[in-house]
């Protein structure tokens, strides 16, 4: 049983080699660790930086592409170096390398394909307050869309098998957290969460410039995803929203139709009107998302099936090489 942990990285020569001292050389039901350092374009020597602390694997970027990017490399790189569970962490210490051995102990264990170190205590209630009333709103979403109960869906230190990582795609270019959650549980992916431990914030993040841009660029990235992943319920809800404001603006006309003719009325006919048909369009798009959403879902599978035919085509070419040698 091999395990990879990942670490994306940009600009952490500083903390990186703190970060990687404290994750463990061996752990119980393991053969074999390696670590993973995805360089996301730095410009400190954090490469460098990595190889000197004992990394086994780096890869690295010529350019800056963003959170997202490097995690959906990291897990690639992983499948193609033979993991069998992955484990992604943060590179400014903020997950302790102790609870690696908890976060993989449900995997293990053969009842998680996925697992989540859900912060607690201290680590949380540092965050600055728009932040955590974002992580909980944001939580409370990902578990409607997901249909899981992962209570701290914003925490990257997480776990995954490698048929997880093969059935995971990321779009969005801001962060992987949410969505890979909501793609985990819209997958029938078994998803486990476990309490973990952070250590004392040593630096802002570098994710976003404060708490103004995080609450929007999150709230984005939320509502997309819960589109992209349940538009028919997202679609059907504005349209009746709307469809709702017509109905009771066209009975306040039937009303003073009733009992006054009408007159001086007619703008809320017309509005009422408006309304009705926006709201019956909105329900259609809502329809033709849904088939799209299915197409997706097809999509997926057969990329799935892609990725597997290409490792198996490397794992016999490699086979072959050795054989020749």
């Amino acid at each position: 049983m091999k395990l990879i942990i990942q670490i994306p990285c940009y600009n952490e020569a500083a903390t990186l080699p703190a970060t990687v001292a404290a994750l463990p050389a061996a752990l119980p039901g393991i053969d074999a660790i390696e670590l993973l350092v995805i360089d996301d374009g730095s410009t400190d020597g954090t490469s460098a930086v990595a190889r000197a602390a004992g990394v086994h694997h780096v890869v690295r970027f010529a350019r800056n592409k963003g959170l997202a990017y490097a995690f959906t490399a990291g897990l690639d790189a992983c499948v193609k170096l033979g993991a069998d569970i992955i484990v992604n962490t943060d590179a400014d210490n903020q997950y302790r390398g102790a609870d690696v051995e908890r976060l993989i102990a449900p995997i293990l264990a053969g009842t998680a394909d996925m697992v989540v170190g859900a912060r607690h205590g201290a680590g949380v209630e540092a965050f600055p307050p728009a932040k955590r009333i974002l992580q909980r709103i944001g939580s409370w979403v990902v578990r409607q869309a997901s249909n899981t109960d992962v209570p701290d869906a914003t925490s990257g230190f997480r776990a995954f098998t490698r048929q997880a990582a093969l059935q995971l795609n990321v779009i969005s270019d801001f962060t992987y957290t949410l969505e890979t959650l909501i793609q985990a549980g819209n997958r029938g992916l078994a998803l486990a969460h476990t309490p973990v431990a952070t250590n004392v914030t040593v630096r802002p993040s570098r994710l976003f410039r404060g708490a103004f841009e995080y609450v929007v660029r999150s709230a984005v990235t939320i509502l997309r995803i819960y589109a992209m992943y349940r538009p028919l319920r997202v679609f059907a809800t504005l349209g009746a929203l709307v469809a709702g404001g017509g109905g009771v603006i066209g009975l306040r006309f039937l009303y003073y139709y009733l009992t006054a003719g009408g007159a001086g009325h007619v703008q809320s006919l017309i509005l009422a009107a408006v309304l009705l048909i926006v709201g019956f369009q909105i329900v259609l798009i809502g329809l033709v998302a849904d088939l799209i959403a299915g197409h997706r879902r097809v999509s997926e599978d057969i990329l799935v099936r892609v990725k597997q035919l290409e490792l198996t085509a490397d794992s016999t070419a490699v086979n072959s090489r050795r054989a020749a040698g």
